[in-house]
């Protein structure tokens, strides 16, 4: 029994490895298992097919058919609640992915929505196993096709830790949040040498998909953390903020941090100066319970924030403009960027607070060429069509279009708030006083006086809360100070919210 328990896991830990595992941790990368011991509870990892062998032949593969192939799959607890992953091991076959190991994922995939878990998809693979031809790219179609069944139903997280190549980058762009690890990990659809040898140019790695490109130019890659403990721990820590599936609720935590604290430092990071640039991310961490915030995709289109955060114990994801870059325009990636979130917490019962300071859309034929029209409909679809409890606060500006789209009364907002500095308005007072009034200042003595004069007068009257609230478009007026406050008991009371949309198989959203 002994020699046989030694060859079973002989077989399971792929022994006779050495010198590739010795070369995996020479460029700073983990062995697969090693980063799942980090992701689970300690010793809850269960592994499922770890004897299955590809069933390649030619080209060698005949050879060398290793137990496991190139991906660990199985199941464990992270915090204690169930949580399926698999982990592409690059140390053999460079991880690529074969039609056996296209069904090992597949079926941990097929558990995860059985079971109503979220799936982890560590990364560290060259794409599909060229030797096996179609039937490697038969296996990236099930893995999309079960990723596409998965949306909305369990939260899905790719961790790129290496490269994910070809067909392989599919899997994680269908995935809700993906993380890479900065300096290994790599996404891209064509390699520096195909593009050289196509066009000539010349690009590095890092350059054309590595973590930093990805979390700032392109806005794949909502992480982007230097080394793989780090990032696996970041991933615990996301999840903590997730309910299971589409069924549940987030959960409630104990913060220790009083739903009724007044929060009287908001006076003084918010300046009264509607021009005057402020970092929104201060007045985040003021107002959600012991300031902490998981912010995503902190390093792209950072005129508006999202992220994750507690406040009174709910589970919240938020979003907000950020004067402090662009003015807090909404400009086309800004627009993405929220618009997927919103849905993702609408997928999956998450309250969206949404706090608004936004001059309007950003001007310019860069953006109208780019798509804005088309950008901007995505998040005004997003807030319309979420059923989940939403409420805004407007700190100061709210102006034109941008005021419908930011989780405006009619998208469906469940409590809109204002502060008094509040300036909800059609348009900026020098283009209204400019239509309204152009042959009043024209004909004037001092055009310059009277324009001046003008848009006091019209600031006077349009630029302050209270004409919406007259209308019911805000429900009350409040005391920044009470922003805390105001928005936990409105969380609260819409704890139980029930609302529903018109029959249909899905709607069109404007992608």
């Amino acid at each position: 029994m002994e020699m046989l328990l030694e060859e079973m896991a002989e077989r399971r830990l792929g022994g006779g490895r050495e010198a590739a595992v010795q070369r995996q941790h020479e460029r700073g990368k983990l062995m697969a298992r090693e980063r799942l011991d980090i992701l689970f509870d300690a010793g809850s990892f269960t592994e499922i097919d770890p004897f299955v062998k590809h069933r390649g032949s030619g080209f060698g593969l005949e050879n060398n058919r290793p137990e496991g192939d190139a991906v660990v799959v199985g199941y464990g607890t992270v915090d204690g609640r169930p949580v399926f992953a698999y982990a592409q091991d690059f140390t053999l076959y460079g991880g690529s992915v074969s039609e056996a190991a296209a069904e090992k994922i597949a079926k941990v995939q097929d558990l995860s929505m059985k079971v109503g878990a979220p799936i982890v998809a560590i990364n560290d693979g060259g794409g599909a196993r060229i030797q096996e031809g179609v039937t490697s790219l038969r296996g990236y179609g099930e893995i999309f096709l079960r990723n596409t069944l998965s949306s909305g139903l369990v939260p899905q997280i790719a961790v790129c830790a290496g490269p994910a190549a070809g067909g392989g980058v599919y899997s994680p762009a269908i995935m809700d949040f993906i993380f890479m690890v900065q300096g290994t990990g790599q996404m891209y659809i064509t390699g520096p040498d195909v593009i050289r040898a196509v066009s000539g140019e010349e690009v590095t790695h890092e350059e054309l998909g590595g973590a930093l490109t990805h979390a700032t130019r392109t806005g794949v890659a909502h992480f982007c953390i230097p080394g793989e403990e780090a990032t696996l721990n970041t991933v615990r820590e996301l999840l903590a903020f997730l309910p299971q599936n589409n069924m549940e609720d987030p959960r409630w935590v104990d913060t220790g941090d009083s739903a009724d604290r007044r929060v009287d430092k908001l006076l003084e990071i918010v300046p009264a100066d509607s021009s005057s640039p402020y970092n929104i991310r201060n007045v985040i961490s003021e107002i959600v319970d012991n300031g902490q915030f998981l912010e995503i995709q902190a390093q792209w289109a950072r005129n508006i924030a999202i992220g994750f955060a507690h406040m009174g114990g709910i589970g919240v994801g938020i979003v907000a403009n950020d004067p402090d870059t662009l003015a807090g325009v909404l400009d086309i990636d800004a627009s993405r960027k929220a618009a997927r979130f919103v849905r993702f917490c609408d997928c999956f019962n998450i309250p969206i607070v949404t706090l608004v300071d936004v001059p309007g859309f950003l001007p310019g034929t860069q953006q109208e060429y780019g798509g804005i029209i088309a950008h901007g409909a995505k998040l005004l679809y997003a807030y319309a069509e979420a059923t989940v409890p939403k409420v805004a606060v407007t700190l100061r500006k709210s102006i034109g279009g941008a005021y419908v789209v930011m989780s405006s009364k009619h998208l469906r907002s469940d409590v809109n708030l204002a502060w008094p500095t509040a300036q909800i308005a059609v348009t900026g007072s020098d283009g209204a006083v400019n239509i309204i009034h152009r042959r009043r200042i024209a004909a004037a003595e001092d055009p310059a006086a009277e324009r001046a004069r003008l848009v006091a007068e019209y600031e006077a009257e349009f630029y302050r809360p209270y004409q919406a609230a007259e209308l019911g478009f805000v429900d009350d007026v409040i005391d920044p100070r009470d922003t805390r406050s105001a928005v936990i008991r409105a969380l609260v009371m819409l704890s139980t919210k029930v609302d529903t949309s018109p029959p249909k198989k899905h709607g069109n959203i404007p992608l």
